[in-house]
């Protein structure tokens, strides 16, 4: 006698079955769904160069130098995203916070920048010289510009040296080496005040070069 099925004893196994095919049916639609939502577009920020804090009057007859890059950068900062603390030992890329330039290219431009706030428009320059008789060289390389943990302040050390040019014929003086390391407090913990602070960094350290350059 062939052995039959109660229709009793399916309808637990259809409903369960039918239930999976309900659930991953709206595990697909969500993740179309999250497919299909446009992604925020990135916060993009620029290092201005106009200095963050009102520059004092530049002496009339500051000596022309020549800022020789490249300026550089450590590797780790130089890429688009905006760095950020993550703990007391970590850091993270901000996926959505990206810079407009590279820092190996900002970070130049706003020395530069500042220094010829500082000293005065003539007072800097950069390759070519366009026949300008300068009085030295000036080399800078940036250590760091890091956020410190938490968000509170952003820290900039750097070290450069001034190498001063004789007259024509004669030897100049010794090359005078330099370091610093200066931190700004930030006015709070989001990426817009931490690159006020970025940007505040520089124009201190800018400062602190000008004061090691002859008048």
């Amino acid at each position: 006698m062939p052995h039959t099925f109660s229709c009793r004893s399916q309808r637990p196994m259809a409903r369960a079955l039918a239930c999976l095919r309900a659930a991953a049916w709206g595990s697909f639609v969500v993740f179309l769904a999250a497919c299909a939502s446009p992604a925020l577009d990135p916060t993009v920020y620029v290092l201005k160069s106009e200095p963050p804090v009102a520059a004092p009057e530049p002496s009339p007859t500051a000596t022309p130098w020549q800022l020789v890059l490249p300026v550089r950068v450590p590797d780790y900062l130089d890429r688009d995203e905006l760095l950020l603390p993550q703990g007391a030992h970590a850091v993270q890329w901000a996926a959505q916070h990206l810079w407009a330039e590279p820092l190996s290219r900002s970070v130049p431009r706003v020395l530069s920048q500042d220094l010829r706030a500082l000293r005065g428009a003539g007072s800097l320059w950069t390759a070519p010289l366009g026949g300008v008789a300068v009085q030295g060289q000036l080399r800078v390389e940036l250590l760091a510009l890091d956020v410190d943990a938490g968000g509170r302040s952003v820290s900039v050390q750097a070290r450069w040296s001034t190498h001063p040019q004789g007259a024509a014929g004669q030897p100049g003086a010794q090359p005078m080496a330099h370091t610093t390391r200066l931190t700004v407090p930030s006015t709070g913990p989001d990426a817009a005040a931490l690159v006020a602070a970025h940007r505040l960094a520089l124009w201190q350290l800018a400062q602190a070069i000008a004061r090691t350059l002859p008048p």
